[in-house]
Formats: structure tokens, C-alpha cells, sequence
């Protein structure tokens, strides 16, 4: 029986200002890196750099938005992604 393929996804929460009502931080899978700035306020998720985005910007804001209340800055999550990159 074959496993699915899964990739751990660790997130370091930068900054979150709520008055801005946004938070930044940086997601790292596999051998990749981006920033990200989510305005959770607006509903909008930017991903930079653009190189691989598609491959984690709606796993990244299904986890934010379901660990919203729970994130703080200056800590560090993980969560999976059912693919292998």
C-alpha cells in the first residue's frame, strides 16, 4: 500500500500588528523559502518570492486561517501538505 506523499511545512510568525490588522513571517518546505504578509483584515495573502508560490499559498492560508487566534510572533508552527516538493 503507497503512503501519500507529504511535505512538513514550518512557519516562523515575524510580526503581527492588529491594528494593521496583518501578520508577517516566513514558510520554508522542503528546499524552499518564502515571505509572506497575510492581511487577514482584507482577506489577501502575498507570497514572495514568486518561484514555487503555487505550491504552498493555499496550504499556507488554510493553516492561517484555521490557527488564527492561536498564532503569536516570535514563534514557530508546522503543519502538513499532502504533496512532496
Amino acid at each position: 500500500m503507497k503512503s501519500k506523499p507529504e511535505t512538513t511545512a514550518n512557519v516562523s510568525v515575524k510580526e503581527y500588528c492588529f491594528i494593521k490588522k496583518e501578520l508577517k513571517g516566513v514558510v520554508e518546505a522542503s528546499d524552499f523559502k518564502w515571505q509572506f504578509t497575510w492581511s487577514f483584515g482584507k482577506g489577501i495573502l502575498m507570497v514572495k518570492p514568486p518561484l514555487g508560490r503555487a505550491l504552498i499559498e493555499d496550504s499556507l492560508l488554510r493553516f492561517l486561517l484555521k490557527k488564527d487566534y492561536e498564532l503569536e510572533a516570535g514563534n514557530e508552527y508546522k503543519f502538513t501538505i499532502s504533496a512532496k516538493f
